[in-house]
């Protein structure tokens, strides 16, 4: 057996360990109705984004990846629209919980807002004195 280390991740790689990685897990989980993509944009009139919510489903959850709003629309509405769309076509895809992970200089406030609760905190990361938070809502 050889141990190797790398600084870079080929795509053929990363597929064969994700494709040993789903055979292990398929005793687990139904992998045909597991997960899917969800994605809500806003764009200006000159189509230029000005936020968006990137998000998955896993199983009955919907992960929140990325939730982005330009500085000049925050405040306006926009992230909490973004957050009940995905939510209710989360909803309609058959997800009865939410999970958002944000760091402390980001959004947390504005999650508990919409309702998440944190779970856990995990201290230091990604530097000394920041945290990440965990918070989860029931849809």
């Amino acid at each position: 057996m050889q141990l190797t280390i790398t600084d870079t991740i080929t795509e053929q790689d990363q597929e064969e360990l994700l494709q040993g990685l789903r055979a292990y897990n398929g005793q687990f989980i139904d992998f045909t109705i597991v997960g899917g993509d969800i994605a809500v944009y806003v764009r200006d009139d000159s189509g230029t984004m000005r936020g968006g919510l990137i998000g998955r489903r896993v199983g009955e959850w919907l992960d929140i990846k990325y939730l982005w709003v330009c500085s000049e629309t925050r405040t306006s509405g926009v992230g909490t629209q973004l957050m009940q769309m995905a939510e209710e076509e989360a909803k309609r895809q058959g997800c009865r919980h939410s999970l958002v992970d944000t760091l402390s200089f980001q959004a947390r406030p504005f999650y508990e807002k919409q309702g998440y609760q944190l779970k856990m905190t995990l201290d230091d990361f990604p530097y000394q004195g920041m945290q990440r938070y965990y918070l989860s809502k029931a849809l």
